[in-house]
Parts: structure tokens; sequence; C-alpha cells
């Protein structure tokens, strides 16, 4: 079992940066992929950021790429969320997730941590 804590959220300015970090507790944290998700009031959950386990190749949603950087930390066993030039539409809730040596699939996610970003 895998438990994820995400933390790093609060209130910003449009405009401003927040740095989101999700702590595993995973043995064997370098085999997992990474994964951030959020969701918005009466919306789905959508994809953000993910970090794969193998190379480190990093894939993002249209809507936050050149905006938002995904990284990580082994030796940590943390993975983080930069995220600059933030807009109201970023509000949501933000979601870490991890998937045992897998490109996409997730097994387990934190409880979240919210994020709002006022104009």
């Amino acid at each position: 079992q895998v438990q994820l804590v995400e933390s790093g959220g609060g209130l910003v300015q449009a405009g401003g940066s927040l740095r989101l970090s999700c702590l595993a507790s995973a043995r064997t944290f370098s085999s997992y992929t990474m994964g951030w998700f959020r969701q918005a009031p009466g919306k789905e959950r959508d994809f953000v950021a993910r970090i794969i386990w193998s190379g480190g190749s990093t894939y993002y949603a249209d809507s936050v790429k050149g905006r938002f950087t995904i990284s990580r930390d082994n030796a940590k066993n943390t993975v983080y969320l930069q995220m600059n030039s933030l807009k109201p539409e970023d509000t949501a809730v933000y979601y870490c997730a991890a998937g045992y040596r897998t490109m996409r699939d997730y097994n387990y996610w934190g409880q979240g941590t919210q994020v709002t970003v006022s104009s």
C-alpha cells in the first residue's frame, strides 16, 4: 500500500506561482509513474501532468503547457508540480497519483490539496 500526501496548496493572485509537493510512502518510489490531476467544482477530474518512472519523460495537459513543470526527487520520495503564471481557471483541488511501472495507469491517489487563484 502506498500513501500519498500532497502539500503546498493555497490562495494566490492571478499571475502568481505555487509549488505543490507529494510525498509517497513507497519503498521503490523510482518504480512509480507519478501524476498530477485536478478537479474543479462541478467538473470531472482532469489530467494535469505526469512523469514516467523509467527515463523521466514528462507529459502535460495542453492547458498547462509552458506554465507548469513536474519533477521528482527519488531520494526524497517526492514529486513536485511547479505552477507559474496561474490563472483563475487553475482553481481546483489538485491530486497526486502513483502507478507502478506503468505509463498512465494509477493505483494510488492522495487526498488532494486546494489551489485557489483569485482574479
